[in-house]
């Protein structure tokens, strides 16, 4: 099948301006203003009129299977659906298992995230979790990542009462394994460390770094908007040349010293010297946002959403004045670079996945490419392979 984007206002993220854009089954082959195409009957063409189009969106930390379960079984989150991730803009997502290691399980995260590209979106996962000896499919954390063709890297826990309170040595040996499994088998072995509330907040992590040749950009550390305190040390993190994530879901509640919204923290670290390529934002969708009192017993819970992802990159511009370059990259080029697939993601450029999102007035999905496919046109969710002319 080839598809041809007309007259699409891009930014990839880079600025391009207004060209066409040829798809041939699922690759960009060609960007270019007037593109005049001579394929067989199998052309179809959707004419943008203008409309800004940017690179699919990448969600590097979602709950496929559900999360929660910190206030019992009752509270255990759903799986998602593939149109919620679709009506978000997000092409490509990378899932995980959260506090619940006990009735969640690699072996349905595996399973959830080949269903998932089975339904048009591209999808990954971390094998691990919080509990230390991490949860793994084969017994062993690097060979989850070199065997498990969809395993990009461990998920681990720190600073947190729910975390397994794990030790130097063993956050080290960890991240060890799954670096050795990446190199491997050409993955990124990339290691997302939850953090948590706990004072220690990036203690574990700088004596990793300080103490081994582990490299620090192995490391994605999320959540580091939950705390004012979390985010100042976050800075010094990413100044050192780290990688930090921000959390979309998380509600801003500066009293007390407390969260941090997305698209102000962000704006704030690149006032304070923070590169943009050091900073990603997930959505933690599906996962739960629970509500702990002083002594550690949960006192309300709600589930995370998906399109919370558009809504701070919407702020990043229009509240912050980011320009549109700044505000897509860490949702498009820097996750890529951070999962290691920013050879064929990230970017509308020649070569790559033909993972396409095309923006109303108000910066929200309005059609989504994806894989090549039309998945949405002009919000109306399509299923898998439908497409009129």
């Amino acid at each position: 099948m080839f598809l041809l984007l007309k007259n699409a206002n891009i930014f990839a993220p880079t600025p391009l301006g207004v060209n066409d854009i040829l798809i041939c089954h699922d690759k960009i082959i060609a960007i270019a203003p007037d593109l005049v195409v001579s394929v067989p009957a199998d052309l179809h063409v959707i004419d943008l009129g203008g409309k800004t189009t940017v690179p699919g969106f990448i969600d590097g930390h979602a709950h496929l299977i559900g999360g929660g379960g910190e206030g019992g079984f009752a509270t255990r989150t759903p799986e998602v659906a593939v149109g919620k991730l679709i009506e978000a803009g997000i092409t490509s997502v990378c899932g995980l298992l959260g506090t619940d290691g006990a009735t969640r399980h690699i072996a349905s995260l595996y399973a959830k995230t080949k269903a998932l590209r089975s339904e048009g979106i591209s999808a990954w996962f971390f094998t691990g979790g919080y509990r230390v000896p991490s949860p793994t499919l084969t017994g062993n954390i690097g060979d989850d990542v070199t065997f498990l063709d969809a395993c990009i890297g461990l998920k681990t826990a720190i600073s947190d009462h729910r975390s397994s309170q794990s030790t130097v040595d063993e956050i080290a040996r960890m991240a060890s394994q799954s670096r050795i499994g990446g190199m491997t088998s050409g993955k990124a072995g990339s290691v997302v460390v939850h953090l948590g509330d706990g004072t220690g907040h990036f203690d574990p992590l700088w004596a990793v770094i300080d103490q081994t040749e582990i490299p620090i950009g192995q490391f994605i550390p999320t959540h580091v908007n939950r705390r004012r305190a979390l985010l100042d040390v976050a800075k010094d993190w990413a100044k050192r040349g780290g990688n930090i994530d921000f959390t979309t879901g998380i509600d801003a509640e500066p009293q007390d010293g407390g969260a941090v919204k997305t698209s102000k923290g962000i704006a704030e670290c690149l006032g304070d010297g923070v590169t943009i390529d050091r900073i990603s934002m997930t959505s933690d969708g599906n996962g739960s946002l629970p509500d702990f009192d002083a002594n550690g017993k949960m006192i309300g819970l709600s589930v995370a959403g998906f399109d919370t992802i558009g809504r701070e990159f919407a702020d990043l511009v229009e509240t912050e004045r980011l320009d549109l370059e700044t505000a897509l990259a860490p949702i498009t080029i820097n996750p890529a670079r951070m999962l290691g697939l920013g050879d064929h993601k990230g970017q509308i450029k020649t070569g790559f996945d033909a993972d396409i999102l095309i923006l109303d007035d108000g910066l929200a999905p309005d059609t989504v490419i994806a894989r090549g496919k039309p998945a949405m046109i002009g919000k109306e969710r399509l299923l898998r392979g439908t497409f009129e002319n």
